[in-house]
């Protein structure tokens, strides 16, 4: 009864105060490790979210391509694919431009990038916007880097078109379609409306193979590849 009233030793009291210690320790690791455990997957869905919306704009895109006459829909120089399409409004077409640039601060590579303009109405100005994509993947400078979207990082890119029943290099004889791009810049035509199944000065191609290699990263390493068919086909099913 004596010792219950002189309550804890010293030691019982250190011995205590180390457990405690002890077993907080030992929570805060298993805190931190869930925390880094969420915020890895939390970085790793968004990557995913990021490269599906990117793919799912680049299959709007083509979706959405307008054959106009006297202009091409379709150009692919090996750098940057550009393609007339259609806007919001069934007068109007916009522009679009995707293309892969080398990044120095990113070790893995360079980003997949897209430009688009503003809604188009006169000829001049989709002959202005145009150019301005050809540059913007040459040269950019920041007025045409106004209309960028960095889409995702990549170690590189590869297409290949589907044309009379087989796929090809878009840049091979059997794959490119000859088109003219005459200067109008000034002109106040304005631009005809989008048809559909007619001859076009550049004619898209049935079948767009998409190969992306993908740098180490939260949303996977490897090669990813996506197929775009095209609604009306002009030959053979790819």
């Amino acid at each position: 009864m004596r010792r219950a009233r002189q309550g804890f030793t010293l030691i019982e009291v250190l011995v205590a105060i180390s457990i405690m210690a002890l077993m907080s320790l030992m929570a805060w690791r298993g805190l931190d490790g869930m925390l880094r455990t969420q915020n890895s997957l939390q970085k790793r869905s968004d990557e995913i979210r990021t490269l599906q919306a990117g793919l799912a704009q680049w299959q709007t895109d083509l979706d959405q391509l307008a054959e106009l006459g006297g202009t091409p829909s379709w150009d692919w120089d090996g750098k940057v694919l550009r393609i007339t399409r259609r806007a919001a409004l069934n007068a109007e077409v916009q522009v679009v431009a995707w293309t892969w640039r080398d990044n120095p601060g990113r070790p893995d590579g360079g980003d997949w990038l897209r430009w688009q303009s503003v809604p188009l109405h006169l000829r001049g100005d989709w002959q202005n916007a145009w150019n301005l994509a050809k540059e913007w993947s040459q040269t950019p400078t920041p007025a045409s880097q106004a209309g960028e979207v960095n889409i995702h990082p990549l170690s590189g890119w590869q297409l290949f078109v589907h044309r009379g029943g087989s796929w090809t290099n878009p840049l091979s004889s059997d794959a490119v379609t000859p088109g003219s791009s005459t200067s109008s810049s000034g002109s106040t035509a304005a631009m005809p409306p989008p048809t559909t199944g007619s001859a076009a000065s550049s004619t898209p191609p049935d079948g767009v193979r998409l190969i992306l290699t993908l740098p180490p990263g939260p949303s996977g390493a490897g090669v990813l590849t996506l197929d775009w068919i095209r609604p009306t086909l002009s030959g053979g099913q790819p």
